[in-house]
């Protein structure tokens, strides 16, 4: 097993968020129903790019109480098992409390958040979440934006069974500033997002389908580490 490996398993039980958890967790969102299960026990869902089959993507869930409350955290990591980020939610209104990203120097860092929408309260609602964070160089910054709007609800078959979904489009700008020269560089894309009933995110995909990421298994916390340790 190499250094990093046994690095990260040590650091598996914290990550980004170093909280105890308690049972029965819930929420007075009306439509937490298409969120992510509430257990305490964590949960991995293992997503597959199913225009080329050999890409993956890994999200760890688990909720977490503190003094400010209880919470749901997700983390994304990547196909090597490299931690990507972390959004740590309010269990109540599903609202963005914490955003952590991984720098350029392989460090955690907080990013600053300006919206904090992703997941509605009300269906009718536009979702607005914005966040900034330090850039590839010193005198860079990162504004990352995803404008949410709610399409419709229809039902597919995920994890072999026939399943209710909300489905968003999802409009995502990344601008890379310069505070120094006030030079500023944007790059869009527009995405599909579903949320399945019980199941929360389960699928997403570019619009001109480069990408398109399926929920294709749940991994418990046990399974999840003997992948990571092979």
């Amino acid at each position: 097993m190499s250094y990093l490996r046994l690095l990260f398993l040590g650091l598996t039980p914290i990550l980004f968020f170093g909280c105890t958890s308690k049972p029965d967790f819930k929420s007075i969102n009306p439509n937490a129903a298409y969120f992510y299960q509430l257990k305490s026990e964590p949960q991995v869902y293992l997503y597959r790019n199913i225009v080329n089959g050999l890409e993956e993507e890994f999200h760890r869930i688990y909720t977490i109480t503190d003094q400010a409350g209880d919470h749901i955290i997700v983390e994304r990591y990547s196909s090597d098992f490299r931690i990507l980020e972390a959004l740590n939610y309010n269990i109540d209104s599903l609202n963005v409390l914490d955003h952590m990203v991984v720098n350029r120097f392989q460090q955690k860092e907080k990013a600053f958040i300006y919206k904090n929408g992703l997941f509605p309260m009300d269906l009718n609602e536009e979702l607005w979440f914005a966040s900034k964070f330090s850039g590839l160089t010193d005198s860079t910054v990162i504004l990352y934006e995803k404008k949410r709007k709610f399409i419709e609800k229809k039902s597919i078959v995920i994890l072999e069974k026939n399943t209710k979904t909300l489905v968003f489009s999802d409009k995502i700008i990344q601008t890379v500033l310069n505070p120094y020269t006030r030079k500023e560089q944007a790059n869009q894309a527009e995405m599909l997002s579903l949320f399945a009933e019980g199941l929360g995110l389960v699928e997403w995909f570019s619009k001109d389908k480069k990408a398109h990421f399926r929920l294709e298994k749940i991994l418990s916390q046990e399974e999840w580490i003997k992948i990571i340790a092979r």
